[in-house]
């Protein structure tokens, strides 16, 4: 069985009395939690001052949102894998749409980040999703199935055996619009297939989350789909009341 997982994604927000505010908010509202696992990636410079928070509690792991594609060396203004493992981490968001969109992430680019953080000893989370013009022109599978094969061409078929993937559908990032369950389910189902073409045993066990406008109104239905292993939060998980919803949410999925 599965273990639900829970990613909160800070983006590029707080500041350090506010992200202090808010961790301590959740190690309130998460502290009975035990059946999901919770992990909040906050921005580089506040690894450190969470990572000295987790210290003195448990049940909350720390993610990255982003890795560098190399090593240590003369790479300025990049973070490496064996820095984020340095600092605790445990995971790094791979590939996200925004990183994608903004920064020109390609595929390749971006499996080349996911095989370095393997390689550092991190999670990867592979993020992948359609925009609107995509799902529009019904390539959904196609543009997905891209995204998952670049990483196998990279890394070779046993990839996914230590990794997170996660489905966030563009057009539902940040606009109030969610994939109905149904909808979220059948592209779940599609990663699922896809991994499992190359990696059966890979496949059985990989969590692949739902992110998009998740809030906890509808994420009890979302996690209820057979393929939906939990979310990968935006906005709400700058609440800690809210992202205590979603996990609860998750609890009851398990």
């Amino acid at each position: 069985m599965r273990r639900s997982l829970v990613m909160g994604n800070w983006k590029m927000n707080g500041r350090r009395d506010q992200v202090q505010a808010l961790f301590t908010a959740l190690e309130d509202q998460l502290a009975s939690f035990s059946a999901v696992e919770m992990v909040v990636c906050p921005p580089y410079p506040f690894l450190a001052l969470v990572h000295d928070r987790q210290r003195e509690t448990s049940g909350i792991g720390l993610g990255a949102q982003n890795v560098s594609m190399y090593s240590d060396g003369a790479y300025t203004g990049e973070v490496s894998g064996e820095m984020l493992r340095d600092m605790g981490c445990e995971f790094a968001i791979i590939g996200h749409s925004e990183r994608r969109l903004l920064f020109s992430e390609t595929n390749e680019v971006v499996a080349k980040k996911f095989i370095r953080a393997r390689d550092a000893g991190l999670v990867p989370v592979l993020c992948v999703g359609e925009s609107a013009a995509d799902r529009d022109a019904n390539r959904t599978e196609e543009v997905i199935a891209a995204q998952v094969l670049a990483v196998f061409q990279d890394g070779g078929r046993e990839v996914f055996r230590q990794a997170v993937v996660a489905y966030e559908p563009v057009w539902a990032i940040g606009t109030g619009r969610a994939a109905s369950p149904a909808e979220a389910q059948k592209v779940h189902a599609f990663i699922r297939k896809t991994v499992a073409a190359r990696d059966p045993e890979a496949a059985a066990t990989l969590r692949i989350l739902y992110g998009g406008s998740v809030k906890a109104q509808n994420a009890r239905e979302l996690f209820a789909q057979d393929d939906i292993d939990g979310g990968l939060i935006g906005g709400a998980a700058l609440n800690a009341v809210e992202f205590a919803g979603i996990c609860r949410a998750a609890c009851g999925a398990n």
